[in-house]
């Protein structure tokens, strides 16, 4: 599944991208370095507004900023079931979970994985692992 490529013209408001503008830019990340952008951008980002795009360039082995889309998509997990779901509906989170485990690659598959055992055991939650990209880095099951 290849996400359609646009031209990257810069975002409008970094802090608020849409999600044309964050699609752009993940197929050409080095034209606006994440060291560019706000701190804690991953977090601003990583929320309702832009999960179903972050998951598509997720799933996208061609992306080049696939690795960043995932690690939003591990903060997205992270904060809806350590907010029992009062952050983001748990209705959506579920469908991205099973399309992860249905059509998604192993690196997709294992975050679908670890994101089921963070559900049933919320405990286990480690903050880099989840939120500073240690799952992403290590590529690793809970």
């Amino acid at each position: 599944m290849s996400v359609q490529e646009e031209t990257f013209h810069g975002f409008a408001n970094p802090v608020d991208p849409s999600p044309g503008e964050l699609r752009a830019w993940a197929y050409q990340p080095d034209s606006v370095p994440l060291t560019s952008m706000p701190q804690d951008w991953d977090l601003l980002v990583a929320g309702d507004h832009l999960v179903q795009t972050l998951f598509d360039l997720a799933m996208d082995p061609a992306c080049p900023a696939r690795r960043f889309a995932l690690h939003c998509l591990y903060i997205y997990a992270a904060d809806g079931i350590r907010t029992n779901f009062r952050a983001h509906p748990k209705r959506r989170f579920r469908k991205l979970v099973e399309q992860a485990e249905r059509a998604g690659d192993d690196l997709m598959r294992n975050w679908a994985h670890n994101s089921r055992v963070l559900l049933a055991r919320p405990d286990l939650f480690v903050y880099r692992d989840w939120c500073e990209g240690g799952l992403v880095r290590e590529n690793r099951r809970l």
